[in-house]
């Protein structure tokens, strides 16, 4: 079976004996490790100031950790935008555009939504109303070089990414979508949920804000388009639609040098190369967007949007079928995006403290399953309840099987988690028991986490 990867971000080492890498070079517990990708990275400019150089080289990039995805389909996840030298997801079959004449597509500060009265999304007017709000981020650590994708997130100058694309770099540098290149510097990252804000060194006053949308209403089926720089390709749009939400994915992001070494079934970042099993990690839980769409190395931190252009999703790994590190990775067909809504709450924290917290409920769970009225249901089961916690004020007992948060199925850990995720300190949920053969209804109020 394929294990989930996470489809940029892969770190690489320079090689000043590489040769130049053209448009046809190949560019919750997580499970083991999965292949990385070589990836053609633009190399980091002499100076803000300078154009972009068309000669793209083999780098081995930064000593990033890799990061490791599980999820529920056990496939092989590979972030999407953080290695070296790639800035969007890989192309994709494009749509077929409407017909229809969209509504005003403005160039001003702040992207523009469009309309479409025919059968088929005009991906031709929402690529031209949102390109110049897309970003690729080039950065430098140790002694290597790594890129990713963003999105311009207000007129201050401020870019929304992944952490794994931007976390512990040395310098960081923005292309913007007509070559303009500023130094940037981080305001803030999230390691919980691969989500990080950088800022803009003198932004210029014409910068094109994307419009950030709510992704409570998605559907499956919806239409959406992602836009980034895979494999150092910029500004490389590709469509497709909602697969599936709320798809539990958990990553593993390592700390330390990468290593060559990977086996089995796991998720992580095709631009990055997974850490030695003795290397402090961190997991990333989320409940993610699952799309079609093409996205490879390069792509991570990039946009997803939806018919209108707005966008509903952060870019951030993508499934594989590659098994070990020499094997080559890129779309299947298996994507996954941050949900907006939880990136716009993250995104605000960084913004105006430079941290951002999480709610928790106070449990250690795994996957496990209670009977109801002679009813089955696979949930997060309790093996331990925290003292103190908002689940033993709320009555929560070991052996307890949750399978569902509001009316939300949690079928396995990694799905609860991801939902607390969503929420802040103080929120109340109604959390659905199935406790000796009954089914509750227990309401938690929620605390903050103090520990990420």
């Amino acid at each position: 079976t394929a294990a989930p990867q996470t489809p940029a971000g892969y770190s690489f080492a320079r090689s000043s004996s590489a040769p130049a890498a053209g448009p046809g070079m190949p560019g919750g517990a997580p499970g083991d490790q999965a292949p990385s990708y070589p990836i053609a990275a633009p190399p980091m400019p002499a100076s803000a100031a300078s154009a972009g150089s068309d000669d793209r080289h083999r780098r081995r990039g930064p000593g990033w950790g890799g990061v490791i995805v599980t999820s529920a389909a056990v496939a092989l996840l590979a972030c999407a935008g953080t290695a070296s030298g790639l800035h969007y997801f890989g192309a994709g079959s494009p749509m077929t555009a409407s017909t229809a004449a969209p509504t005003a597509i403005a160039t001003g500060s702040t992207t523009q939504t469009v309309s479409s009265t025919g059968t088929a999304p005009d991906w031709e007017a929402v690529t031209a109303a949102v390109s110049n709000a897309v970003v690729s981020i080039t950065v430098e650590q140790g002694q290597g070089t790594a890129v990713g994708s963003g999105v311009v997130y207000d007129s201050s100058g401020h870019i929304v990414t992944n952490n794994h694309v931007v976390g512990g770099a040395s310098r960081i540098q923005v292309t913007l979508a007509d070559g303009r290149i500023y130094n940037a510097n981080l305001t803030g990252t999230d390691s919980a949920t691969d989500l990080a804000v950088i800022a803009l060194e003198n932004p210029p006053s014409d910068l094109t804000v994307a419009q950030i949308g709510d992704s409570a209403g998605l559907v499956t089926g919806q239409d959406v388009m992602a836009i980034g720089n895979p494999l150092g390709l910029s500004s490389t749009a590709t469509t497709g639609i909602i697969s599936a939400l709320d798809r539990p994915v958990v990553t593993t992001q390592e700390e330390g040098e990468p290593s060559d070494g990977s086996s089995g079934n796991s998720q992580r970042d095709p631009n990055r190369r997974l850490a030695p099993d003795d290397k402090k990690s961190s997991q990333v839980f989320t409940n993610a967007i699952q799309i079609d769409a093409a996205i490879n190395p390069g792509n991570s931190g990039g946009p997803l949007f939806d018919e209108t252009g707005t966008v509903i999703g952060i870019t951030s790994s993508i499934a594989s079928t590659g098994s070990s590190s020499s094997e080559q990775a890129g779309s299947i067909g298996i994507g996954f995006a941050i949900p907006s809504n939880l990136a716009k709450k993250v995104a605000d924290q960084l913004i105006s403290t430079g941290t951002a917290t999480h709610a928790y409920i106070g449990v250690t769970i795994g996957n496990g399953g209670g009977t109801a009225g002679g009813v089955t249901r696979a949930g997060a089961e309790v093996g331990s309840v925290e003292s103190g916690s908002p689940a033993e004020a709320a009555g929560l007992k070991e052996g307890d099987v949750i399978t569902a948060i509001d009316g939300k199925p949690t079928r396995e850990g990694s799905a609860l988690t991801g939902f607390v995720r969503q929420y802040s300190a103080d929120d109340q949920v109604t959390l659905t028991v199935i406790r000796d053969g009954e089914e509750l209804q227990t309401p938690v109020t929620l605390s903050e986490r103090k520990d990420t």
